[in-house]
């Protein structure tokens, strides 16, 4: 945890950015670039009846970190990824609370 899932945006630039944008991320929160995990999802985007491009948008998994940390994860994140020439995206951070997350069938002790 933190884990990102990244849909409309090409898995090769995902690829291209994660080793700095994790190095980042990690250093905002505090713990290691091991406790990241960065995920794309292809994604069929349909509007009106017919295919289109997906938006690019990048759901954050976490357990909260307070609006200081959270604000400089999105801003990362943003830089990080509109670096590939997106030029607009958008990020929502999901809160997972650390007594209801387990590792290996056993309460995460954090």
């Amino acid at each position: 945890m933190p884990q990102l899932i990244f849909r409309g945006i090409p898995a090769e630039g995902v690829r291209s950015i994660s080793k700095p944008l994790v190095e980042e991320m990690a250093a905002i929160c505090g713990c290691g670039t091991d406790n990241f995990t960065l995920e794309c999802l292809h994604v069929t985007a349909l509007f009106d009846g017919e295919y289109t491009e997906p938006y690019p948008f990048i759901d954050v998994w976490w357990f909260e970190r307070g609006d200081e940390v959270r604000d400089r994860m999105a801003a990362a994140i943003d830089r990080h990824v509109r670096s590939l020439g997106i030029p607009e995206l958008e990020l929502s951070f999901r809160v997972g609370r650390e007594d209801n997350f387990y590792v290996n069938g056993r309460r995460y002790e954090g």
